[in-house]
């Protein structure tokens, strides 16, 4: 027994011995200041660092920008050689680049959201009418939703399948669309839901006669919105192609802008002109709606 014990004493001691030699080890290991190799990057092109300096969006707008850019820079620098001022050579581009913003018509996302919506509701009505339930017809509609809708009705769909509730589904799409147009028909759809389909043909056909009108509202409001952005963008043609013209035949006439103080001054001038053309887009622009949903149920 006493050969056994000892025998005992002496592997714990030796598996003992080697746990704190591996420990040293390990803990050196680890206290070891190592290089962390880091992935190389490839190296960035021109066109790459142009578009990130100067967030050049994408596509076909980044190209039509650029080329603006370019027209005015060359504009710019035949201005200066022509009449001496150094001041056209960044008035040039910004020319180019601001007038077509300034002066263009703002995207109407609203009326193509209605548009849209009516279309949905439409055949929403129709699928009700063969007796489908909610759920059901927000399942067939899917398979063929208007284009702007077709992610979210997708997304709707998916929820539905992966056991949401309608109420919590049709609230999440409408905070996903964030429009008070859409609201109303996810409203009414929620709350034909909850009351088992009693009265939804009716309500969705007479919401699609609803939306119908304000479509149609909102389409005679956009023409009378557009009428004095086609004047001041005609006084603005007419008045840059005078201005250029004057300058290159006007002679001593316009001198006094050559000096320094005559140069800030024709820049305040045109920072109240732009300033003028960006109030004239926020007012003639729709005013943005509250929405009538809000937050999500699940």
């Amino acid at each position: 027994m006493a050969a056994i014990g000892a025998a005992v004493s002496a592997l714990m001691a030796a598996a003992s011995g080697g746990l704190l030699v591996g420990g040293a080890i390990v803990l050196g290991q680890g206290l070891r200041r190592t290089r962390v190799e880091t992935a190389r990057r490839s190296p960035e092109g021109l066109a790459a660092r142009w578009a990130r300096l100067t967030r050049r969006p994408p596509g076909r707008r980044g190209r039509s920008r650029d080329r603006l850019l370019l027209i005015g820079v060359v504009a710019g620098l035949v201005g200066y050689l022509a009449t001496g001022w150094a001041v056209l050579l960044a008035i040039g581009p910004l020319l180019m680049v601001a007038l077509p913003y300034l002066l263009g018509d703002p995207p109407n996302t609203e009326a193509e959201m209605l548009a849209s919506l009516d279309r949905w509701v439409r055949v929403m009505a129709a699928n009700l009418q063969t007796g489908q339930s909610i759920s059901d017809a927000l399942r067939l509609s899917a398979k063929n939703p208007p284009p702007l809708l077709a992610d979210e009705v997708r997304l709707l769909v998916a929820r539905l399948e992966h056991r949401w509730s309608v109420r919590d589904a049709l609230s999440a799409m409408g905070n996903s669309l964030n429009t008070p147009d859409a609201d109303p028909v996810l409203a009414a759809l929620s709350l034909a839901a909850h009351r088992g389909g009693t009265g939804a043909t009716a309500t969705l056909t007479a919401l699609s006669d609803s939306v119908q009108d304000r479509l149609k509202a909102l389409r005679d409001i956009e023409t009378e919105r557009a009428k004095p952005r086609v004047v001041v963008r005609q006084v603005t043609v007419i008045s840059v192609v005078v201005f250029g013209l004057a300058m290159l035949l006007g002679g001593e006439f316009f001198a006094p802008y050559r000096s320094g103080i005559g140069q800030l001054i024709l820049v305040a001038l045109l920072c109240a002109y732009f300033g003028a053309l960006l109030a004239m887009r926020r007012i003639t622009a729709p005013p943005r709606r509250q929405r009538i949903l809000q937050g999500v149920g699940r």
